[in-house]
């Protein structure tokens, strides 16, 4: 696969793809609609909206509907990942959970992989249960795993690509063949971390893809948002159930988000540069016992990614040589990085997931789902590459 087929979402389309020729006004920047409702001119226009026969087919009637900003930002997202049609929702979670509530019934079987992020996997292990509708985890990976795991009423496999925090990359190509081959499975892949830069999991056959806007998309750290980009039939679904739960996008979020989208090709590049440069130096340096980052060649999913990504993303994860304490001096030692939860935004942030995304777990409890007390997560910014580099390995050395 050539770089450029690796990558179809570049600069050009990022900045264009998906957008109106002439906006209303003949503005340049999209419009906020910062409205909670629309009117009608007369009661037979609000009649003719109500059965179809409206002329404007991005018409709205209510904000929980839809919304012409919202919409537009929608039609970008499926641009640029060579979907039919996207649906936006108020945050990454509302777009997992919508679209699990919506396509999931009692008696109903999902699979994930057991290394998915950790709150869908608790929405589902633990809201969809409630509903009856059943679950299985199976090993990160593992396709013999999941084709054994699939049962006649499974109606959904979950997969993360690259995962958090260990950046493992799923063959999507297979993952889709072993479901496929069971009858109508659908296949849900959070490519949050790859971004349409990197890959598009559509083009592998996945239905549904979901981002949280919040990391690499918006890109500055300043805003909360999801998408789900599929095909017209099921995003026509999602969008109508989105209606119904409420999680609608607001619309100056879609705006801050449709922005962010212009310099996402630049900053993913950067992003995909610096992070490969801190995972090389990081694989050097005495203090550290183990790095994950799909590029490297050390890395389980180095042949994945090579083969079906442009770039292994912005997060780099390691394992500091030293107990918990040893670790958090680490990360208490960087002076560019910024210790917060998150990523994919300009700025570097750093965190060790034993005292924030797993707090209270002990260390029985971190042994289960496989994190180490000693586990830094990097999300790499958009500063130059010796900068990022020299302020994480400048804090290793103080150890």
């Amino acid at each position: 696969m050539s770089e450029k087929e690796k990558n179809p979402a570049g600069s050009t389309a990022s900045v264009h793809a998906g957008t109106p020729a002439v906006r209303a006004h003949n503005t340049l920047a999209p419009g906020i609609a910062q409205t909670a409702t629309f009117t009608f001119q007369s009661t037979e226009d609000l009649e003719q909206y109500m059965r179809g026969q409206d002329d404007d087919p991005e018409r709205e009637e209510y904000g929980r509907y839809g919304n012409p900003t919202v919409r537009e930002l929608e039609r970008r997202v499926a641009a640029l990942e060579g979907a039919d049609d996207s649906v936006a929702f108020s945050s990454g979670m509302a777009a997992i959970t919508s679209a699990l509530l919506t396509m999931t019934k009692s008696g109903d079987h999902v699979v994930l992989f057991n290394d998915c992020y950790r709150r869908t996997r608790q929405f589902v292990s633990t809201v969809l249960t409630r509903y009856g509708v059943e679950q299985t985890l199976i090993p990160a990976g593992d396709m013999k795993a999941l084709d054994a795991a699939i049962q006649k009423n499974t109606k959904f496999v979950i997969s993360e690509s690259p995962t958090n925090p260990y950046l493992d990359c799923c063959d999507l190509k297979e993952l889709v063949r072993v479901a496929k081959s069971h009858g109508r499975v659908r296949v849900m892949v959070d490519s949050t971390f790859a971004t349409p830069v990197n890959c598009r999991p559509g083009e592998f056959g996945a239905d549904l893809v979901v981002h949280s806007a919040t990391k690499y998309l918006s890109g500055h750290n300043d805003v909360l948002g999801g998408l789900v980009a599929g095909p017209s039939h099921l995003i026509s679904l999602l969008r109508d159930s989105r209606g119904v739960l409420g999680s609608v996008l607001d619309p100056h979020a879609a705006f801050l988000i449709a922005r962010g989208l212009k310099t996402l090709n630049l900053r993913v590049l950067r992003q995909n540069a610096t992070a490969l440069a801190v995972a090389t130096a990081l694989e050097k340096h005495p203090k550290v016992e183990r790095v994950f980052y799909p590029m490297l060649p050390s890395h389980a999913s180095y042949a994945i990614a090579k083969e079906q990504m442009a770039g292994g993303g912005g997060v780099v994860s390691f394992i500091v040589k030293g107990d918990r304490k040893e670790t958090s001096k680490v990360v208490d030692g960087c002076k560019l990085a910024k210790i917060a939860a998150s990523l994919g935004g300009v700025e570097t942030l750093i965190e060790q997931p034993a005292i924030m995304s797993y707090f209270e777990l002990d260390e029985e409890g971190l042994s289960k789902v496989g994190i180490s007390s000693s586990l830094i997560r990097l999300s790499v910014g958009v500063e130059d590459t010796e900068d990022v580099v020299g302020d994480v390995i400048g804090s290793l050395d103080q150890l």
